[in-house]
């Protein structure tokens, strides 16, 4: 019967998304809401200016409706989907002033960093608060294919505050060819809805996979070449998502490898940053990481297929560690 839920409620949100873009697309191209492309990206990239961006309003619209749907009728709306919906929405909320800013106040880099950090902060704190007072709660990290654990005590909030922000960022970094953060994204989600179903906790898979439902439903119109992008609306919540999906199954560590995407492009922006400013050298053509792969000749394509097959086997590395090991 799960197994039917599951595929139900991942058809759901794929189909309210696809159902919403026909709408919602034209509607942000009327507003004139069209990215804008940084002077310092890839030349070919330029083309693409004017594409209607802040279309992660349409993610969050379906992977909420379609997760409160399914969750009210084969499960209960609990505390954990609460949660999920806090942060999923309010890194939302805080990628669409992003977007807001840059679109229609011309400002091209948005938010400034420490305006974005505290109010990922914020967020965090909060999530830790409401969350600390529920069953699940417990402030030990486990090591993936171990049995190996850490109580961290009151540290644990710090682990809140670094994964929510970090992942946000990450899958922010990420986002940067046509429907490349899309399948990433989709893929981690639908692992963590077998891992979440793996632990009993129908909750966190109905909302995983109707997460996963949704930016699959985007990709229809976010694949090369995109008709639409999400922003910072929607590259930001997903990161946010996937951090407390993580919490929430208190497989936090295990994320480090299903996004192990995310990771590597976060990665490669730190070492050039590092290379750069220590020895006037770059060690990549261009970061993050998929950028190097457009200047050494592939085609956006390419690399996109490339990093969803390296995004789908860590998701498997990462189901196999935790349900077979």
């Amino acid at each position: 019967m799960l197994v039917q839920v599951l595929l139900f409620t991942i058809l759901l949100g794929f189909i309210i998304t696809v159902l919403l873009s026909p709408v919602f697309i034209p509607f942000l191209r009327r507003l004139k809401f069209g990215q804008s492309i940084r002077d310092e990206g890839p030349k070919s990239h330029q083309k693409k200016s004017g594409t209607p961006t802040m279309g992660g309003i349409m993610i969050l619209a379906a992977g909420s409706a379609a997760a409160l749907i399914m969750a009210s009728k084969f499960s209960e709306i609990t505390v954990e989907i609460y949660l999920l919906l806090l942060v999923t929405l309010g890194f939302g909320l805080l990628g669409f002033l992003d977007d807001f800013i840059k679109v229609v106040m011309k400002r091209n880099l948005g938010l400034t960093s420490k305006q974005k950090l505290l109010g990922q902060i914020i967020i965090a704190i909060i999530f830790y608060l409401i969350f600390k007072g529920t069953d699940r709660f417990t402030p030990e990290i486990s090591i993936p294919g171990t049995e190996v654990s850490f109580n961290l005590g009151w540290l644990y909030i710090a682990v809140v505050i670094f994964w929510l922000v970090g992942f946000s960022n990450a899958t922010n970094l990420t986002d940067g060819l046509d429907g490349l953060l899309s399948g990433t994204a989709a893929i981690a989600f639908g692992a963590f809805a077998v891992l979440a179903w793996n632990q009993s906790q129908f909750d966190v898979a109905i909302f995983s996979i109707a997460m996963a439902g949704a930016v699959l439903g985007f990709l229809v119109f976010n694949a090369h070449p995109a008709k639409v992008f999400m922003g910072d609306t929607g590259s930001l919540a997903l990161g946010g998502a996937l951090a407390t999906v993580a919490m929430l199954t208190k497989l936090e560590l295990l994320l480090v490898i299903i996004a192990g995407v995310f990771v590597i492009e976060t990665l490669s922006v730190i070492l050039q940053v590092i290379s750069f400013k220590t020895t006037g050298k770059r060690i990549f053509k261009m970061s993050p990481l998929h950028h190097h792969y457009e200047l050494v000749g592939w085609s956006e394509w390419r690399v996109v297929v490339t990093f969803w097959s390296v995004g789908f086997l860590f998701a498997v590395l990462g189901i196999y560690l935790e349900v077979w090991l």
